[in-house]
């Protein structure tokens, strides 16, 4: 060959390749920042790709697949991180492993999750050239990323104090709720629903929310790995070093590659209030207690057995006991009379077995027609049942609102009446609701006008002294199914002047439930002007809320008051 000919064999060999068959020439690599693109979805989703990058996290038993990162293109509003699931009948190479760099072909597509969120995903056809290495660089967070989508399925590192909000899909989906911005609130306990305040609160909520999964998508999974011992932490304890892969999928969640490190949120003792009387206000969660004979089981609520049914008094009464009131409000007692066979008979005798005398309020049939009820308990060594009880029946109250129970008191050797009124609103859920009780999508759930006309109805019947004239002290206290920006309970505090306790005591963020690991009052106690100069102090006992829910009677049964309903008890202490 001459030196004269080369250019021409060169350029006739140029042009064959240009030629040859799509198939037959290798495919050109491309970065994983371009198939992701700057936005929610991928750009060139619906085409097929070459990827080469090595696997930061296997999750093939769990999600059906690995998490793989490439050495980044330099754009930081791309991410460097891919999930890869096989084709049909296509099998993974022998020997892969978090640390294996393969080179990944197939086509991309979105595997959605709810809401319009997706994970973008090479569907591949064939991996091959594996060739074993390191697991690649953490991204490590120091704070909330500004934008999760720039770090969609890639290995990151948190050592933010991570607040762990909520537990309660832990047991069936292997999650944990955390929020980069401590303790989140309901947004309707702290602004008015609808409200542009609202609005903000909700957007800052799911702004810092983070889900912590398993990586897999068992249900009900009997070990959650990345739990140390196994022990389920309170809502309030602290994650640090929570490592994984990011996934937008169903809420921005981290896969746990490890068991982070929790400080674990103390039990709170029993708390203290000053005064003379004290007043406490206990939803029960259903306490059915069956045929009262030991048979009748199932219940249609509660207990299942009649050994869970000792198990559930059991904290119920270490509950109550050691709040030490002299009189107690109680929702969601089963509605079966006042006798011997009764839900209400049997609590009684389980507190009094240390030798205490307490006695229950009989208000006759009922109250009611609900299959639950509100009842009230008190010290008959410590203060006097004064005349008759009353009830509010008649319009929301009956099958929707429980009917308000009423009684007065007056302390042993004293000589002031007081009014203790047990209430239980209506709750959020929708079956049945419509017109002016469905959902409005303001923050209040169902039921809100109903329960606004309990309010309004409830203040009403109080102003027409139905326990008799001169009975002006007050409290209305229990479960209002609406926190304390809602309508119902703000009517009761702006337009009836019903004042908060817990405001009036000077207590800072109070709460009683967790709900989708946000934190408010459904609980509430509100004091009559002519009570408030009596009141001397407020606590909630956070025995319930931000306990998991296997701490309770139907799960672990964590000895103690620990999780004995999911609402906390409320108690106030009065000198009268």
């Amino acid at each position: 060959m001459t030196a004269s000919s080369l250019p021409r064999l060169l350029s006739i060999l140029a042009l064959l390749l240009a030629i040859a068959p799509a198939a037959a020439r290798p495919p050109q690599a491309t970065s994983i920042g371009q198939l992701q693109g700057t936005g929610p979805r991928s750009p060139l989703a619906g085409e097929t790709a070459t990827v080469t990058a090595t696997v930061s996290a296997d999750v093939r038993e769990g999600l059906g697949g690995v998490f793989i990162q490439d050495r980044g293109d330099d754009d930081p509003a791309t991410s460097d991180g891919l999930f890869v699931r096989p084709a049909d009948g296509v099998a993974w190479p022998e020997g892969l492993a978090v640390g294996s760099q393969c080179r990944f072909h197939g086509r991309i597509i979105e595997l959605d999750g709810r809401g319009g969120d997706s994970l973008t995903t090479l569907e591949a056809a064939r991996v091959d050239q594996c060739r074993p290495g390191t697991p690649p660089s953490v991204q490590v967070l120091h704070s909330l990323p500004a934008d999760w989508e720039r770090l969609e399925a890639m290995a990151v590192r948190i050592e933010a104090p991570l607040a762990i909000t909520g537990t309660d899909a832990l047991h069936r989906f292997g999650e944990l709720a955390v929020s980069f911005d401590g303790r989140p609130w309901q947004p309707s306990e702290r602004a008015r629903p609808g409200s542009d305040a609202h609005a903000a609160l909700a957007a800052a909520n799911a702004r810092a929310r983070l889900l912590l999964d398993d990586g897999s998508r068992q249900r009900d999974p009997a070990v959650v790995a990345y739990l140390q011992g196994g022990e389920v932490p309170r809502s309030g304890s602290v994650m640090h070093g929570a490592e994984g892969v990011v996934d937008p999928r169903h809420g921005w969640r981290l896969h746990l590659a490890a068991a982070p490190r929790i400080e674990a949120a103390a039990r709170p003792a029993p708390p203290q209030v000053p005064g003379n009387v004290r007043v406490a206000a206990f939803n029960l969660e259903n306490l059915f207690n069956g045929d009262g004979r030991g048979g009748g089981f199932p219940t249609e609520r509660g207990a299942r057995t009649p050994q869970a049914l000792d198990a559930q008094l059991a904290k119920l009464v270490a509950t109550i006991r050691a709040l030490d009131p002299d009189v107690a409000a109680l929702m969601e007692l089963e509605n079966d009379g006042y006798g011997e066979d009764s839900s209400l008979a049997r609590l009684l005798r389980e507190l009094n077995a240390d030798g205490s005398r307490w006695r229950f309020v009989d208000a006759g049939q009922g109250p009611g027609p609900d299959t639950i009820r509100v009842g009230i308990l008190y010290r008959d060594e410590r203060v006097v049942a004064r005349g008759k009880p009353a009830v509010l029946e008649g319009g929301p109250f009956g099958d929707r609102s429980r009917v308000p129970l009423a009684q007065a008191f007056r302390r042993k050797g004293g000589d002031t009446d007081f009014v203790v009124v047990a209430n239980h609103f209506k709750s959020k859920g929708c079956s049945e609701a419509e017109g002016a009780d469905a959902d409005r999508k303001d923050g209040q759930g169902c039921w809100n006008a109903l329960r606004l006309d309990s309010a309004q109805r409830l203040h009403a019947w109080l102003q027409s002294a139905p326990l008799g004239k001169g009975r002006e002290r007050v409290v209305i206290l229990g479960d209002f199914n609406a926190y304390a920006m809602e309508d119902p309970v703000r009517w009761l505090r702006e337009d009836a002047g019903w004042i908060d306790a817990f405001a009036a005591a000077g207590l800072e963020d109070p709460y009683s439930y967790v709900y989708q690991g946000l934190s408010g009052r459904l609980d509430h106690a509100l004091l009559s002007p002519a009570l408030r100069p009596h009141l001397r102090g407020a606590a909630e006992w956070h025995v319930n809320a931000d306990e998991p829910d296997d701490a309770g009677y139907a799960g672990r049964n964590v000895p103690g008051p620990w999780r004995s309903s999911d609402h906390d008890p409320l108690l106030l202490g009065f000198d009268l």
